[in-house]
């Protein structure tokens, strides 16, 4: 029997939206533009911050810092225990944290009592070793006040098509991309499994230190090793991938944790700073990467003192009412332009650039009494990302992508099946009841 024309049209058509790729052109420009934006006015930004940041008295908090080795980890966790908190150093290389704490102790004036600072071993690449640093602090059944996930990696794999540089990509023991272990997988589950010690210590907090350049992220929860071929692996597509789920995951916890909970889980930027992140990096990239900060804050300085001594010259109001003032004029911009030069001369591209800036906002998110209340709201008013702190300790609102809702969701549940964690996980600790982690013993 044949189908009638006026058949077929009343015969419902059922299209399947098509899967996102990637970014659209307009969206990676969009974020490069930010990106940009962030490099060059970062510090006039923040210019309202102290230096270094001045903390409340955080005698009754416990805080755990991973990677606070060296970089902006490493700040974040003197501060705190100069403040009177008792912070954790998780970190894979303890000796590397034991001979800090002996410096720092003996540098220490303050009060005549030791710095509260104690090292736990716990290597990001492992999610075996996430897993048990969780049970043994767990274990100790005190509170937790403050997580605060900093440790992260940027490697240079197949981004230039040069043998002594380019690698193959690389993966965990546990069979993932190491960027998106390391800056997302081992996180994610570090956070859940301190659940129980964050509830003891509510009101608490969870901080995923993040990167603006999760603007230019895209995760593909298909293919999160990012080895289907669909898109060719770089480094800074597994670096901006695993930013970008950090937040979108981050996000979904936000929503998954009751107000009862007590827990605030928060991202943040600490701008572009130099830190140890590009460790992986070949020596002569490193070099290259240390220096773009430098350019650009001592290029700003120059300029900024180069206007200013125009306007305190006071030529420019005569120049045009004096023909005398000609003269004057042109010899204020030849010394304009060689006082641009003194200040941005190669030799002060080689400072180091203080890590104390790239900390606070970290330290503000970490200690700052409003933190909670402004999380609550963004729940309350069911804000589709969770809150994120922008380098000058202001909220910001993270990429376009970021408040792709469904994406953000399916990354949460691809996120849980890597880790191994049930998709329950949640309802059950904060139940109090016990989950099973596949790299792991039962976490209660």
């Amino acid at each position: 029997m044949e189908t009638t024309p006026s058949e077929s049209s009343s015969t419902p058509s059922t299209t399947v939206p098509k899967k996102k790729q990637g970014l659209g052109w307009v969206e990676w420009l969009r974020g490069w533009m930010y990106i940009i934006y962030e490099m060059l006015f970062q510090r006039i930004m923040a210019s309202h911050l102290q230096n270094p940041l001045s903390l409340p008295p955080i005698n009754n908090l416990t805080c755990i810092v991973t990677g606070s080795t060296s970089g902006i980890g490493l700040q974040i966790a003197r501060q705190l225990a100069e403040s009177g908190a008792h912070v954790v150093m998780a970190v894979r290389n303890t000796k590397a944290a034991h001979d800090l704490i002996h410096k720092w102790q003996s540098e220490w004036t303050g009060l005549g009592l030791p710095l509260n600072i104690e090292v736990m071993e716990l290597d990001l690449l492992s999610l075996e070793s996430v897993s048990r640093f969780a049970e043994v602090w767990n274990a100790r059944m005190g509170p937790l006040h403050v997580l605060i996930n900093n440790a992260g990696i940027f490697s240079i794999r197949g981004y230039w098509q040069f043998p002594s540089i380019t690698g193959p990509q690389k993966f965990s023991k546990d069979g993932y991309e190491e960027h998106m272990q390391v800056n997302h997988l081992a996180p994610a589950l570090l956070s859940i499994l301190l659940l129980p010690s964050l509830i003891r210590g509510s009101p608490s907090r969870i901080i995923n230190v993040n990167s603006v350049m999760h603007y230019v992220g895209f995760v593909d929860t298909e293919d999160m090793n990012v080895i289907s071929g669909k898109r060719k692996y770089t480094s800074l597509v597994g670096y901006t991938g695993s930013k970008l789920a950090q937040v979108m995951f981050s996000s979904v916890l936000h929503k998954r944790l009751p107000a009862e909970s007590g827990i605030s889980v928060l991202c943040v930027s600490p701008g572009v700073v130099q830190t140890n992140v590009a460790r992986d990096l070949p020596k002569i990239v490193q070099a290259g990467y240390h220096l773009i900060p430098y350019f650009i804050f001592n290029a700003q300085e120059a300029i900024c003192k180069g206007f200013e001594l125009l306007k305190t010259s006071n030529i420019q109001q005569f120049r045009h009412m004096v023909p005398e003032s000609e003269a004057l004029w042109k010899s204020s911009q030849i010394h304009f332009y060689a006082e641009l030069v003194r200040l941005a001369k190669p030799s002060s591209l080689f400072g180091t650039l203080n890590r104390e800036l790239g900390s606070r906002s970290a330290l503000f998110s970490a200690t700052d009494p409003q933190i909670p209340e402004y999380c609550e709201l963004l729940k309350s008013d069911d804000w589709p990302v969770c809150a994120f702190i922008s380098q000058d300790c202001r909220p910001t609102n993270p990429s376009e992508e970021a408040h792709n809702i469904d994406t953000a969701y399916e990354v949460w549940e691809k996120t849980l099946e890597m880790i191994g964690l049930p998709s329950d996980a949640i309802e059950k600790l904060i139940e109090g009841e016990e989950v099973r982690c596949r790299y792991g013993d039962h976490q209660e």
